[in-house]
């Protein structure tokens, strides 16, 4: 009747189209999760758009004009003076660029920190004139 070899295709046959039907049904699986995907990418592309146009109605200046109009007694709003802006070279130095001190050097030096404290004033700064503070632009910065 059936030979062996004829038993043994018979196997592979059925084991191949197994195979076949799980990897085709991983891929649908896949296939639908990249549509889901797909759909939330849209959905979050359309409410950013939104987002934008809303950002963009919102900071009109004609709006803010009339809301300060209107609620000016309360918050009492001032223009900003020319005086009260800055140059990039008057800002502090980013947290990142801070050179970190060696623990060793920083304990010699409160040491001998110590030692000249006691044996010289603290010194104070020279006074300005009247001609080098109208060339300054006033700031409220720290200088170091």
């Amino acid at each position: 009747m059936l030979k062996t070899f004829d038993l043994v295709l018979i196997g592979i046959m059925t084991a191949t189209a197994a195979v076949t039907y799980t990897i085709k049904h991983r891929a649908e699986l896949k296939l639908e999760e990249v549509h889901r995907l797909e759909a939330e990418i849209k959905l979050e592309k359309d409410t950013i758009d939104l987002l934008k146009a809303d950002w963009a109605l919102q900071s009109q200046p004609n709006r803010l004009e009339r809301l300060v109009k209107a609620y000016n007694d309360e918050l009492k709003l001032q223009p900003t003076e020319s005086t009260a802006l800055v140059h990039a070279k008057e800002l502090p130095m980013l947290k990142s660029e801070v050179p970190v001190p060696d623990v060793t050097e920083a304990k010699a030096s409160a040491k001998g920190a110590q030692a000249n404290a006691k044996a010289q004033p603290i010194p104070m700064p020279a006074p300005r004139s009247e001609a080098e503070d109208a060339d300054q632009i006033e700031t409220g910065s720290v200088e170091e």
